[in-house]
């Protein structure tokens, strides 16, 4: 449980933009700001006449194949010139004994509410068969929140990857930031994050359970719907083409009433994370790896960063 606790933390993002695919822009499209679209980078050079040392923001997508995986043109260099990774989270937590504990309480629905509370008798038995063939007790399920269990659906395969949810990512999977968390350990870089483990645990609780618990069954019931055009591999398609502004607009506000959660997953995020950024770039280069779809739109890191004064410039082949 510990581990599909933490795999769960890892794609949390990943999950959030793939339901939210059906609705959003493909690759190519424009997103809609107040200025020129930002040029089709995930690595961003950071630079302001208050810091001494240049910092760099570099957009993760927090799972991804192995076969698409790759280092955009720089990225190895510039994480050689930093003293400090920062991840959204500190890595170490992930493996904390006190932290994991914490997780696997917040996984658990408030107030005793159970799966059966949250769907019909017909679609709690879909359900209920589904885990069952996956050698899951119902029992161990039920108080579950819903969104944890949609990372278990499609027998561990999640947008047409292996994933090993009762040990690590399979081989055929990767995670960019396990990649850079082992790259600052081997080169003994210090790593931080800019929020708690238990802060991104919460923003499940943002989203209501029946609408959690209507995802779970869609997801059971349409297995393969998040694996073409509109779903996983679309979002993929618009990492490795580095559109961040596209990627920024499949988590924005759409059609399926996702608004305030995407808020509270996107921009209020995005805003809170300046002054700490800001502060630990006086200190250090540092460089900063968060998730692409936080990078672009009018409400991302990027054009945050801008309006504070400092200067962004794509690292580009």
């Amino acid at each position: 449980m510990k581990n599909i606790l933490s795999w769960a933390l890892i794609t949390l993002t990943a999950i959030s933009a793939t339901a939210l695919a059906a609705c959003s822009p493909k690759a190519g499209e424009q997103v809609h700001t107040a200025d020129e679209p930002l040029a089709n980078a995930l690595l961003w050079e950071i630079s302001a006449n208050d810091l001494e040392h240049t910092s760099y923001l570099f957009g993760t997508i927090h799972l991804i194949s192995a076969d698409d995986f790759f280092w955009p043109a720089g990225t190895l260099s510039a994480f050689d010139k930093t003293e400090k990774v920062v991840f959204e989270i500190d890595m170490n937590e992930m493996t904390d004994i006190g932290s994991q504990l914490n997780l696997f309480q917040m996984a658990f629905m408030r107030d005793n509410t159970t799966l059966s509370d949250l769907m019909s008798e017909e679609d709690y038995e879909l359900v209920s068969e589904h885990f069952q063939n996956m050698g899951l007790p119902m029992f161990m399920m039920e108080r579950i929140k819903p969104m944890f269990l949609t990372i278990l659906t499609g027998d561990s395969d999640f947008g047409g990857m292996d994933l090993d949810l009762f040990g690590s990512a399979g081989g055929n999977t990767k995670s960019y930031e396990i990649e850079l968390n082992n790259l600052a350990q081997a080169a003994g870089k210090p790593v931080a994050g800019l929020e708690s483990v238990e802060f991104q645990i919460s923003l499940f609780d943002s989203i209501p359970y029946k609408m959690q618990a209507d995802m779970l069954v869609e997801s059971i019931k349409n297995p393969t719907a998040g694996n073409g055009s509109g779903g996983f591999d679309e979002l993929v398609s618009i990492y490795t083409s580095q559109d961040i502004e596209a990627m920024a607009s499949m988590i924005k506000e759409d059609e399926a009433g996702f608004g305030d959660f995407t808020y509270l997953i996107l921009e209020s995020r995005n805003k809170a994370w300046i002054e700490p950024m800001i502060t630990k770039m006086r200190k250090q280069p540092v460089f900063f790896a968060v998730g692409a779809g936080h990078l672009g739109g009018n409400q991302g890191v990027i054009r945050l960063l801008k309006k504070e004064g400092y200067t962004l410039t794509p690292v580009k082949n």
